[in-house]
């Protein structure tokens, strides 16, 4: 199993912004828990970031016919991109949004996702352990083929 993880605006800050809400975790930390997890289960992981949108959407169209899954967490894209959403679309690779901290519970714009229309499942609120709960859903699917 090949799976892509994609990290939008601001994920680089890790540990940085706001640790109150995203925890003192570093990115670095959080690709190394990634891959180490996937490592574990016999799963081929890539892991980027990148605070442009366009960069992201290329990814996404690179991806298209080389991974099983994507797991994502589009950072403030969320809210605005529907050119992700479409390039998700685009692509039907399966994928998973990730958000560390519970959108749901903040302001009024966290909480619309245009993503999530392309998206298998969504997981919120679980610090960076929600990207290993996103790899366990492709696995439990993996599982059904």
């Amino acid at each position: 199993m090949k799976i892509l993880v994609l990290n939008g605006p601001n994920l680089n800050m890790l540990g940085v912004r706001e640790p109150d809400i995203y925890g003192k975790e570093t990115y670095a930390s959080l690709v190394e828990k990634i891959e180490s997890y996937c490592k574990g289960k016999d799963i081929d992981v890539e892991c980027k970031q990148s605070n442009h949108e366009g960069t992201l959407v290329d990814w996404i169209q690179e991806a298209y016919g080389s991974v099983d899954g994507i797991v994502i967490n589009p950072g403030a894209y969320t809210h605005t991109s529907v050119a992700l959403l479409d390039a998700l679309k685009a692509v039907s690779i399966p994928a998973v949004e990730v958000h560390i901290s519970e959108v749901s519970k903040r302001e009024d714009f966290r909480k619309i996702s245009y993503v999530r229309a392309a998206c298998i499942a969504t997981i919120t609120g679980r610090g960076t352990d929600g990207y290993l709960d996103a790899i366990e859903i492709f696995l439990k699917n993996g599982d059904k083929k």
